[in-house]
C-alpha cells in the first residue's frame, strides 16, 4: 500500500498531476549521451569512444539488460565486440533500439550515415537483430526530415539491414499485415501471437509494433503514439520512438502543446555531467553537429 501511495502521489513527475518536465529515462539518457559521444569524439567516434563515455557518466545502476551486462564487462576488462556477447542473454533485445535517435537527428537525408553510426553505437553491447533495430530506426529518422511519406520512411529503414535478417522479415510481415487488415488491434494481435515465443523486450516484436504505430498513424502525432502504446509490449520505448520519428516529420512547431506545454522546456537525465537542462539548448546542439555532417557531405561529394 506504502508503494501505491508513492507511484500515485500527485506529486510523481510521471503523472499529469506532478510533471514539472521530462523525467528521467533511459530512453532520453541514451539521445544526451549520443550527442555527447558525438560533440566530445566527433562524427568519426569509436564503440571503445561510447564505452569510455558510459564509464565515465552513466551511474551502473540506471542501464538495464544487455547494457548492463556490456558496463559490467567493460569493468571486468574485455573490449567491444566482447562486451556484447559474453554471458549476455539480452544482445538482441529492444536497449540498442531506443540508443538510436541523436544518430537520426544529426544526418538529415543521409539514412545510411545514420544507419553506419547506429552500428558503432550498438556495438558495444548488442549483435545481429539488436544491432539491426538501432540502425533502422536512426534510418528511419534521417528519412524523415526528407519526406512525409510513412511507408517510405519503412522502406528507408529496411533498406539499411540485411535483405534477409529476422528483423526485416518482421517489418515486411507488418506492413502486409496493416495492409489487409485496416484494424490496429487486430495487427498488434498478430504481432503477439507470431512472436510470442520472443521475450517482450527483444527487438522484433517491439520493431514491429513500431511499423505498426507508424503505419496506422499516418503522420497524426498523437494516434502514432498511443497505437504503439496501447500495442503493449515495451510500451515506453516504442511510444517514445515512433513519437521521435513523427515529430521530426512534421517539426516543432506542428507539435501538439499539450504534449509539450508540460515539460516546461525541462529533461532530466542520470548522465552524470547533465542531471538537469533545458531541451531547446539539446536541439540547438544537435543541429550544429547536423550542419557540420552535411558540410562533410556536401565536400565528399
Amino acid at each position: 500500500e506504502a508503494l501505491a501511495r508513492r507511484n500515485w502521489s500527485s506529486d510523481n513527475p510521471s503523472l499529469i498531476e506532478g510533471i514539472q518536465g521530462m523525467a528521467r529515462d533511459d530512453d532520453t539518457d541514451y539521445t544526451i549521451a549520443g550527442l555527447r559521444v558525438l560533440e566530445t569524439a566527433g562524427l568519426d567516434f569509436s564503440t571503445e569512444d561510447v564505452a569510455d563515455y558510459w564509464l565515465a557518466q552513466l551511474p551502473f545502476h540506471k542501464v538495464y539488460t544487455a547494457e548492463r551486462i556490456a558496463y559490467r564487462n567493460l569493468v571486468d576488462g574485455l573490449k567491444p565486440p566482447a562486451t556484447a556477447t559474453y554471458r549476455n542473454p539480452a544482445r538482441e533485445w529492444i536497449g540498442a533500439q531506443i540508443r538510436a535517435d541523436a544518430f537520426g537527428y544529426v544526418c538529415p537525408g543521409i539514412p545510411e550515415r545514420a544507419a553506419e553510426m547506429a552500428f558503432r553505437d550498438a556495438a558495444l553491447s548488442h549483435v545481429k537483430n539488436g544491432i539491426y533495430g538501432e540502425m533502422m530506426v536512426a534510418a528511419m529518422i534521417a528519412g524523415a526530415f526528407v519526406t512525409q511519406d510513412v511507408e517510405e520512411i519503412v522502406q528507408i529503414g529496411l533498406s539499411e539491414i540485411p535483405e534477409k535478417s529476422r528483423l526485416a522479415e518482421a517489418v515486411r510481415n507488418v506492413v502486409d499485415w496493416v495492409t489487409r487488415d485496416r484494424d490496429w488491434e487486430r495487427t498488434a494481435d498478430r504481432i503477439a501471437e507470431h512472436y510470442r515465443g520472443l521475450q517482450g523486450c527483444h527487438t522484433i516484436p517491439n520493431a514491429a509494433i513500431v511499423i505498426l504505430g507508424l503505419l496506422d498513424g499516418a503522420l497524426d502525432f498523437e494516434r502514432t503514439i498511443t497505437v504503439a502504446v496501447m500495442a503493449g509490449f515495451d510500451t515506453d520505448c516504442n511510444g517514445a520512438t515512433v513519437g521521435s520519428i513523427v515529430g521530426t516529420v512534421l517539426g516543432a512547431r506542428a507539435l501538439p502543446e499539450k504534449w509539450i506545454a508540460p515539460l516546461n522546456d525541462t529533461i532530466h537525465s542520470s548522465i552524470v555531467e547533465m542531471p538537469v537542462g533545458k531541451i531547446s539548448d539539446l536541439a540547438r546542439r544537435t543541429v550544429n553537429i547536423a550542419a557540420q555532417n552535411l558540410t562533410r557531405s556536401l565536400r565528399k561529394s
